[in-house]
């Protein structure tokens, strides 16, 4: 990614390019330091087709958070190390080997059918 290329007011589609299912049509790019602290914690909810891809992370906590997300962990080629579904407020999740994070709607990443060692794919939407 170009450093110098603003992602803040894009929106990515991100497809599960093995299912060939879409885990959202909305998701933005949490790529600095401040936008990785900062996550969802300014949310009070993920509208169907919404989510947050961190990168670079390997672990995520849900403290303060104000609801339930999928969490599902990728390599540096977006295959999927983990999935961990509904993760209520108050937990940590971590996956050493990932590279980075996509946290989706409660419920999203089953309704894709995403499955450790899918691959995913992203497309960046104006």
């Amino acid at each position: 990614m170009n450093s110098c290329y603003s992602f803040s007011k894009l929106k990515l589609l991100i497809r599960n390019q093995t299912r060939q299912t879409v885990l959202a049509d909305a998701a933005e790019l949490a790529d600095t330091s401040e936008k990785r602290r900062t996550g969802l914690l300014k949310h009070t909810s993920l509208a169907p087709g919404e989510g947050l891809w961190i990168v670079p992370c390997e672990s995520v906590h849900t403290f303060f958070m104000k609801f339930a997300i999928d969490i599902i962990y990728l390599d540096k080629k977006l295959k999927v190390k983990k999935v961990r579904h509904a993760v209520p407020a108050w937990r940590l999740s971590a996956c050493l080997s990932a590279h980075s994070v996509l946290e989706l709607p409660a419920g999203a990443a089953a309704q894709a059918k995403t499955e450790v060692g899918d691959v995913l794919e992203t497309e960046t939407l104006g």
